[in-house]
């Protein structure tokens, strides 16, 4: 794996005002062929300098479908991945630091994944449907796509599952165990009699070859550690507090969470939520800091503020910064690319097979 290398002197040198003008003039020299995506997670002095701004596959799709050669994908690895992948690997795609991972995605290792697949086939399961969320390596997607299975976002996981439920006898749902739990409960399924929690680390998950034939939906351990710092107490604390705030928050949080607050949704659901709610309202957010705090300075007529008052930043996310992304496009104007993401044609083809899946019901 390609390791961050240290900016150079005239790039980390600079102030963050001289960093500014050093990006804007860089942009103006690349012109058109250059764009830069920004994800609702980036800090804002990243975000101000960003073409375009949205949850991941937005972004993936923006590229798919843009002309730019060069595409400068400020987000997390999973989502350049995705990029190079919608676009066939012909363009230039760069994650302006290669520190920014995802916490979640690397939960969810392919080599896991494979090992427990041949686990529940051996212990007599059939017919396996897997789905992985957005947000899971490209090695893992390419893994669903050879095997039937079928990709989700947060926003279209009710249909994916829906579909991937009519397919077979099991849906193996990976990496986030709450964003499938929450979804699959919003369907009708009880998490206790239809579903069970799929450790890794045990033979069978943790469980008999009785109890896996047993449940229709499997979920894998894992989760979002920002999402996963938002409490049954801090919902408590406000409603007993401020009992006209309302409670907005992502299904990446645990179940408990979701079932009692007001509303959960995608980061997409939430931004066109606030931005529905009349003036004087009051909310509480739970997702990512910078975003929370976005809406808040994008709404003053409203009171915006997050579940947790405590700092709930994506860390991985918050690596990309102003001096990372002036020397990508520093790069670029000298001839040098620098931090390319780039798959490999076999697992982008399987990759692909899965979004296909997705997009027909998108």
């Amino acid at each position: 794996m390609q390791q961050q290398q240290p900016l150079p002197a005239h790039i980390a040198s600079l102030t963050d005002q001289d960093a500014h003008a050093l990006v804007n003039r860089l942009r103006e020299q690349l012109g058109k062929d250059t764009i830069i995506l920004g994800h609702h997670y980036q800090r804002d002095e990243v975000i101000q300098h960003a073409d375009f701004t949205g949850d991941s596959l937005k972004l993936a799709r923006i590229a798919r479908d843009s002309k730019a050669k060069n595409i400068i994908f400020c987000g997390v690895h999973f989502m350049a991945e995705t990029a190079d992948i919608l676009t066939g690997g012909e363009r230039f795609v760069s994650l302006p630091d290669l520190g920014a991972g995802c916490d979640m995605a690397d939960m969810a290792e392919v080599r896991d994944v494979a090992d427990s697949w041949l686990e529940a086939t051996k212990a007599g399961a059939k017919n396996i449907i897997p789905v992985t969320y957005i947000n899971s390596s490209a090695a893992l997607k390419a893994f669903v796509g050879k095997n039937g299975g079928i990709i989700c976002t947060s926003s279209n996981a009710k249909a994916v599952i829906t579909w991937a439920l009519e397919k077979g006898n099991h849906v193996f749902f990976f990496p986030d165990q709450h964003l499938g739990r929450n979804i699959a409960k919003g369907l009708g399924f009880d998490p206790a009699r239809d579903m069970l929690l799929w450790d890794p680390k045990k033979p069978l998950g943790g469980h008999s070859a009785e109890t896996i034939a047993s449940k229709k939906i499997w979920l894998w351990k894992g989760h979002c550690p920002v999402h996963a710092l938002f409490t049954v107490h801090q919902v408590k604390k406000i409603r007993e507090t401020s009992p006209e705030t309302k409670i907005l928050v992502h299904p990446e949080c645990a179940m408990e969470i979701v079932d009692i607050s007001d509303l959960s949704g995608s980061t997409d659901y939430i931004i066109k939520t606030v931005e529905a709610s009349p003036a004087g309202s009051k909310w509480a957010i739970g997702t990512e800091k910078h975003l929370v705090e976005r809406l808040a300075a994008q709404h003053p007529d409203k009171t915006i503020t997050s579940l947790n008052p405590f700092t709930c930043l994506c860390g991985t996310m918050n690596r990309i910064s102003l001096h990372n992304l002036a020397w990508v496009l520093d790069g670029l104007v000298n001839g040098e690319h620098y931090n390319q993401i780039k798959v490999l044609p076999d697992m982008a083809n399987d990759s692909m097979a899965a979004l296909n899946r997705m997009f027909e019901l998108s």
